[in-house]
């Protein structure tokens, strides 16, 4: 699947894998692919699979979402968990919206990621 939303106001490109159209296929409910984008220490680009919430409607199968998150404090002593994360207010968040969202499925494992180039790369 190769197909664009609107999201906030701008086009999100979404390329599915072969894989993952054949196992949205398989779902009885929407998938939720929620693009986080962390600030803290770091800044770092994650894409979160979860079987439920809110999230701008791809088809019956897929529903994605954008959201910026940061920690209150910057650490390392979490030993390989996630820190507690909580939402962050961006004035223009136009400028911090992805262009485009690519979507895998292998050894039974969601994988995805996004970017701000103009020309996403192609996935098998």
């Amino acid at each position: 699947m190769d197909t664009g939303i609107l999201l906030e106001g701008r086009i999100l490109r979404i390329r599915l894998s072969k894989r993952a159209e054949q196992a949205l296929k398989q779902r009885s409910t929407p998938l939720l692919a929620e693009m986080e984008l962390y600030f803290s220490c770091l800044i770092r680009k994650k894409v979160r699979f979860l079987e439920a919430g809110d999230g701008l409607e791809v088809d019956d199968k897929l529903r994605v979402s954008f959201r910026p998150v940061m920690t209150r404090v910057c650490g390392t002593d979490y030993a390989g968990k996630e820190p507690p994360l909580t939402d962050f207010p961006i004035e223009d968040r136009g400028r911090f919206l992805p262009r485009w969202l690519n979507i895998d499925y292998r050894n039974g494992q969601w994988t995805g990621e996004f970017g701000y180039e103009r020309e996403p790369l192609k996935i098998a």
